[in-house]
């Protein structure tokens, strides 16, 4: 509820120093998430880790310059989400290194900071479902090591932090990457348009539901914008955890 209140808030609050008090005007420059939640964008986010709220209305009549200001506002809800993501890592490097105790460090091949931190890790995993079930790996194998994760907490609180911001920056990316997609009415959409067609495509309303319809369909019945995505999310995401690793010379 946060990512995509603070997603639509960015949008119309880049509108407004845009020139558009639309949505300031129909009360949409609230922190209340009930004024932007949108049923099926919200039952996405929580079947598929990416989704959308209701819009916030603008009113690109109000821009003083159309095509960079609508530039701007498109992306504006996709800057927060990766600056929450990566704010989230931060923390999340932060915090590993006083949670655990040094001795984790020396149990085995997957126990490294990057396990620990990329989503695509074993005990990244662990962590983030709640089995705590430490891995390593012994002949080329993933096995259970004879002891949990939570033998090794030097600080046991930080365990419930590290959790939530597991999940919170996985969130934020899902919804950064999944508002690029090109497709109407999606940010990237937007995008698209404003820096390779000059905005010179104008999709009608009932057009773009009926695409958002068809999106849903592609979702539900294949895994190709899932895997698209996953594929991307893990990419992003490792490039950032192995630059925070270097920038505090950790492993």
């Amino acid at each position: 509820m946060i990512a995509l209140t603070l997603h639509e808030l960015a949008h119309g609050y880049v509108a407004l120093r845009c020139g558009d008090p639309t949505a300031q005007m129909m009360g949409r420059l609230s922190f209340n998430p009930l004024r932007h939640l949108d049923p099926i964008g919200t039952l996405f986010m929580l079947l598929f880790g990416f989704g959308w709220a209701r819009p916030v209305p603008v009113n690109s009549r109000n821009f003083k310059n159309f095509r960079r200001d609508d530039l701007l506002v498109s992306i504006a809800g996709v800057v927060t989400n990766f600056c929450l993501f990566f704010l989230s890592m931060l923390i999340m490097v932060l915090t590993t290194t006083l949670l655990f105790t040094p001795d984790l460090w020396q149990v085995g091949e997957l126990t490294t900071y990057r396990d620990f931190l990329r989503f695509d890790g074993w005990n990244f995993y662990s962590i983030l479902s709640g089995s705590n079930l430490l891995y390593v790996k012994e002949a080329g194998e993933y096995v259970y090591y004879q002891d949990s994760i939570t033998s090794f907490l030097r600080t046991p609180w930080l365990l419930y932090v590290q959790r939530f911001l597991m999940f919170f920056a996985q969130l934020n990316l899902g919804l950064a990457v999944f508002n690029l997609l090109p497709i109407p009415p999606l940010d990237g959409y937007h995008v698209f348009n404003d820096i390779l067609l000059r905005g010179r495509l104008h999709i009608p309303a009932n057009v773009m539901r009926i695409v958002m319809i068809g999106m849903l369909f592609a979702f539900y019945f294949t895994n190709f914008f899932s895997t698209l995505i996953g594929k991307v999310m893990y990419f992003v995401q490792g490039g950032v955890v192995d630059l925070l690793l270097a920038v505090f010379g950790l492993r």
